[in-house]
């Protein structure tokens, strides 16, 4: 059975007992941004071990998000999508492209072109999957540190 001063379900149970509903919203906000940003860097490492798997794909265009500018975009509730508008009323609703978090997907730029039209660079997409995997496992950890800290403070 957990050890129930470890999980979040506690932390919100403390919380709770406390009457303290502002202090929940308090916590909430604490984790908000950590929440986004790992949700974020768990969809770019999905895209770039899509471009991975298709590396040997002819014509497949390697993509990628700028990370910056979805995590503001994600935090202030505002996204870039752009709308098709539509002539006729039998027009079907069309999607501007694919988005995460409201930020456009992007398509690499090859630093050298292949025969097959494949902009995928097995190197650059090696060095870029560890790279946001190490910030995720970063996250995690200042997140689990965080979570630790204020259940100590809670538990007194």
């Amino acid at each position: 059975m957990e050890n129930p001063g470890t999980s979040m379900q506690a932390i919100t149970k403390v919380v709770m007992k406390g009457g303290g509903l502002i202090m929940g919203g308090r916590i909430d906000e604490m984790f908000q941004f950590h929440q986004v940003a790992l949700n974020l860097r768990a969809t770019r490492q999905e895209l770039i071990a899509s471009n991975i798997a298709n590396a040997d794909t002819p014509n497949y265009k390697a993509k990628d998000i700028d990370f910056t500018s979805a995590l503001k975009g994600a935090l202030n509730g505002s996204g870039t999508t752009l709308q098709l508008q539509a002539t006729a009323v039998k027009h079907l609703a069309g999607d501007a492209g694919e988005t995460v978090m409201g930020v456009p997907v992007q398509y690499r730029v090859p630093t050298q072109p292949s025969a097959d039209g494949n902009t995928v660079d097995m190197d650059v997409e090696r060095a870029q999957f560890a790279d946001n995997a190490m910030r995720y496992e970063a996250s995690v950890r200042f997140v689990s540190g965080k979570a630790k800290e204020v259940l100590a403070a809670l538990q007194g």
